[in-house]
């Protein structure tokens, strides 16, 4: 009896003795992978285990674009009014009752916010700005596609506080004493002939082309126009303010031309008239030849009494508007037909590249109403352009729906 109970002893010690064996065996082999349910590859010290997808992974829909509409008629949207559910559902209802075909939507505006959810780490700086960002964006746009409604992308390039304040250097300066220059409503402004800013907007516009947007709208492409500016710092480099712009404009045009991203530019209206750079470094011959469309921004309310013999541009929004864009497309065929010009150039510039902002708002008398919107719409197409864009900043288009319904 003790020797079978001895023999059971002997001959259980074996099998746990194998048993620890094989774990001692089996448990480094164990733990050099690890499982996902999840479909995902976990690492650990040794060696790279790939996991099957998971069963209810979802593969993302590719991004889809609406190509440019031969004729663009859009209105403008901020970031916060694109943030805001009812907001969205009014312009959505706006698109569906008039002949507009178009949105602009804030991606960074003055304060330098990004409105545009990103992961890319180029871009990290625009995300920390208290500015409205627009989390569904993405799904937005895509619904806007839905309805073939083009989407474009605003960018406020030199103003942008946010930049400005992390990242000095390449920010304007005082004279006075070395510190951030501001506009008059103390704004500070990127000094336009930074390469590393032109880097930052160019990866901006592609990111939010990745996300959907068709075109991407180039504001604030200037020097500052008001504030201090004779205590303003500019770099000496021997160039004027409009080289620097255009050597900006030329610079991103290198870096774009080869995608499928559409580019359009934002001008001062008095660019269609003067031919100075205004003292901001914009000249509207030094840009046509840069971007696939011009926007100058024409607004009656925005010119000087006296302006063209008018004590009050504001009261005559047809004349005005018509006067100011025969100019641009005058010179716009000008400069396509001058053959001391290289041929690159004078085969990319066209009257067609011009797209006009049109005010839609009121400043000063007369209230702007669905008349002068009208009154607007018929001086462009009188000159030959069949493309417009309307500016109100409170994002209010009531009168636009009388002036525009089907």
């Amino acid at each position: 009896m003790q020797s079978k109970n001895q023999f059971k002893i002997i001959v259980l010690l074996g099998s746990v003795g194998c048993l620890v064996l094989l774990g001692y065996i089996s448990l480094p082999i164990f733990f050099q992978h690890t499982y996902s349910l999840k479909g995902e590859t976990i690492e650990n010290n040794t060696q790279t285990v790939p996991l099957e997808p998971a069963i209810d992974a979802v593969e993302k829909a590719p991004v889809l674009h609406v190509d440019t509409p031969e004729k663009v008629l859009g209105v403008y949207v901020t970031a916060c009014a694109a943030a805001t559910p009812s907001y969205k559902n009014s312009i959505i209802k706006l698109l569906e009752e008039t002949e507009l075909n178009s949105v602009i939507i804030d991606i960074k505006d003055f304060s330098g916010t990004i409105s545009i959810p990103t992961d890319n780490p180029l871009l990290a700086d625009g995300l920390t700005g208290k500015g409205c960002k627009v989390k569904d964006m993405e799904e937005f746009v895509a619904q806007l596609h839905e309805m073939n409604v083009y989407v474009i992308g605003r960018v406020t390039v030199f103003q942008d506080p946010l930049y400005a304040k992390l990242h000095n250097s390449e920010a304007i300066k005082r004279v006075s004493d070395g510190g951030l220059w501001a506009d008059k409503n103390g704004l500070n402004y990127l000094y336009p002939g930074s390469e590393k800013v032109w880097d930052y907007v160019i990866e901006i516009a592609k990111e939010s082309y990745s996300i959907g947007f068709d075109e991407i709208n180039f504001d604030y492409i200037r020097f500052p126009s008001d504030g201090d500016i004779k205590n303003m710092a500019i770099p000496t480099s021997g160039l004027t303010k409009a080289d620097i712009v255009e050597n900006f404009f030329s610079y991103l045009n290198a870096n774009l031309k080869d995608t499928d991203i559409v580019t359009s530019a934002d001008l001062f209206g008095m660019t269609t008239t003067n031919t100075d750079d205004l003292g901001i470094g914009q000249i509207l011959e030094r840009t046509l030849p840069y971007f696939d469309y011009v926007c100058p921004m024409v607004y009656p309310s925005h010119y000087p009494a006296g302006f063209n013999g008018w004590s009050n541009p504001n009261s005559v929004p047809y004349d005005l508007i018509n006067f100011v864009m025969k100019s641009s497309v005058d010179r716009a065929n000008a400069l396509k037909n001058d053959l001391t010009q290289p041929e690159w150039l004078r085969d990319h510039v066209s009257p067609d590249q011009l797209r006009p902002w049109l005010q839609n708002f009121s400043l000063g008398k007369p209230p702007y109403g669905a008349t002068e919107i009208d009154a607007q719409i018929r001086a462009t197409n009188d000159v030959g352009l069949d493309s417009w864009l309307l500016w109100d900043a409170s994002n209010k288009y009531t009168n636009t729906k009388s002036a525009l319904a089907l």
